[in-house]
């Protein structure tokens, strides 16, 4: 009898190892996907335009040099200190989105709430909002309910053709749980290296789950869950969901 209840825990260890050592590998795989995104962004955006920023000084200095000697109209220095200004602009909007993508400062400085108001905020479609945390939780756990939100706002807009969504967040049981829906036309299906595979496995790496519900014709809900406390990782199963 001993053998036989040790065995099947055993097991039941030798799976949830398997399963976050995959988790861990896939997690290390999308980092490095994300380390190559940074930087196509910052080369295909800011990067050339600060090249065609600096470009525009070296045309500026000429200008305004020859209107120095000659006494010529000014007209065409101020023509292109107005191109230049919109450069600039263009180039500091460029890095805002690009740091935005890799951690949003709100969400450092004023948490989950604040940081889901502002997604709802630059959404093209009606957000309704709800957060109601009274203690913040973990900076990792944040961050995983963020890029949730972020993620299922982008699919509503992008593939389910919705014309709503709500985000609702909290805690029960000294768990965190966080619910999006969208009436979208539904069909979402995880794929291998895609937006919600990625985010399964930072649920599973917090000792959470990842639940999505899109059958066709929609709705689609994505339901987050995640222990409060890091303590409370290892008396938890890992449990993921896919249901259509």
């Amino acid at each position: 009898m001993a053998r036989a209840l040790l065995s099947g825990r055993d097991e039941e260890l030798e799976h949830r190892v398997e399963e976050l050592t995959f988790s861990r590998r896939a997690l290390l795989d999308g980092f490095d996907a994300e380390r190559r995104r940074i930087e196509r962004d910052l080369h295909d955006g800011a990067q050339q335009q600060l090249v065609a920023l600096a470009m525009d000084v070296g045309l500026l200095d000429v200008e305004l040099a020859a209107a120095e000697r000659d006494g010529g109209d000014l007209r065409a220095v101020r023509s292109a200190l107005e191109r230049i200004g919109v450069r600039v602009d263009g180039a500091v909007g460029s890095l805002r989105a690009s740091i935005r993508g890799i951690h949003p400062r709100v969400l450092v400085d004023h948490g989950l709430g604040a940081a889901v108001a502002e997604l709802a905020s630059r959404s093209p479609l009606p957000v309704r909002a709800s957060v109601d945390l009274p203690v913040r939780p973990s900076a990792r756990l944040e961050t995983a309910a963020y890029f949730v939100v972020s993620e299922a706002l982008t699919n509503a807009v992008k593939h389910a053709g919705a014309r709503s969504v709500s985000v609702a967040a909290g805690e029960t049981d000294a768990r965190f749980w966080l619910r999006v829906e969208d009436d979208g036309v539904g069909g979402a299906r995880p794929v291998p290296g895609g937006g919600l595979d990625g985010l399964r496995e930072r649920a599973v790496v917090l000792g959470g789950s990842l639940d999505v519900l899109s059958p066709a014709g929609g709705p689609t809900v994505l339901r987050f869950t995640a222990p409060l406390h890091d303590d409370e990782r290892d008396a938890v199963p890992d449990v993921v969901g896919w249901c259509s």
